[in-house]
């Protein structure tokens, strides 16, 4: 079990007091026996790194912001509104700007309103020259309409929607491979890519039972949380073409093992539909 999980596995109890319940991608709060709001938190982590110093803070913006709608979606629901929070040790205005411009710009393509965030300037928290952007959204989902992956089973198609490459997870390890030298940002940053008119289609076109947000931990990191428990996933893992940016991975020596475990290997959200809907997209696999 990694950190994170074992973090989440941790705060349950604590979570569960307060009546509420730990989602997949997102936490769901009954408004009424009809409607849930989906609620969603998350940073853009050590990319934001690279992206300040490529000059590229306004994809770093599309970045949290889709990262945090596509959490939502997993649920089924629409996006309704987004919060950010920028800190640094002293803030600079065109980088605050930048950001917020960017988490704005994928925010119109969603349909979802930024409400406003905060600002902070924290000496000896962050040290010089260190910038944080974390981001929360909220959606809306009818409970006829709520996806969460009870009534998946064996025999079930996985299909999956491309990424345009990393897009937030592993930079950790992207900064050891490269160091201080000079990097292709249109390689390495390309912004996270926002899921909405993708899962919208789809669901037009097939029965969707659940929906996974390919992130950290990659493919068998994130697809089994939306599973039923005894039900498992069998990829392959040759059935679809990866962008550029992994072929530079195994060129810097990173094992076909650490991609899979670390990356979205090219596909960034994946949806479980039966085997009757298989022609609705690019199938990568089956449950069993």
């Amino acid at each position: 079990m990694g950190k994170a999980e074992a973090i989440v596995e941790r705060l349950r109890a604590a979570v569960a007091s307060t009546g509420g319940e730990v989602g997949g991608f997102a936490g769901l709060y009954p408004l009424d026996d009809e409607r849930l709001l989906a609620a969603t938190t998350d940073g853009v982590g050590t990319k934001l790194m690279l992206s300040r110093r490529a000059g590229r803070l306004f994809d770093a913006g599309r970045d949290l912001a889709a990262h945090c709608v596509n959490d939502v979606l997993t649920t089924g629901a629409d996006p309704l509104f987004f919060l950010d929070y920028v800190a640094s040790d002293s803030l600079d205005l065109q980088e605050v700007a930048d950001l917020v411009e960017g988490a704005a710009a994928v925010c119109r393509e969603a349909g979802c309103a930024i409400l406003g965030g905060e600002t902070a300037e924290l000496p000896g928290i962050y040290r010089e020259g260190e910038l944080d952007f974390a981001g929360t959204c909220v959606g809306l989902v009818r409970r006829r309409d709520l996806i969460d992956g009870k009534r998946c089973k064996p025999g079930d198609v996985v299909v999956g929607l491309s990424s345009t490459g990393l897009h937030t997870n592993g930079f950790t390890l992207i900064r050891q491979l490269m160091g201080d030298g000079e990097f292709d940002a249109d390689l390495l940053l390309a912004p996270h890519k926002l899921y909405v008119d993708e899962i919208r289609e789809l669901r037009a076109g097939a029965d969707v039972k659940a929906l996974a947000h390919v992130t950290g931990g990659g493919i068998l990191g994130n697809l089994p949380r939306v599973l039923p428990k005894g039900v498992g996933v069998d990829i392959d893992w040759d059935s679809w073409e990866r962008p550029a940016v992994y072929r530079w991975l195994k060129e810097q020596g990173v094992s076909e093992e650490d991609q899979r475990r670390v990356f979205n290997v090219g596909v960034g959200m994946c949806a479980v539909v039966p085997e009757s809907d298989a022609a609705a997209g690019t199938v990568i696999g089956r449950l069993v």
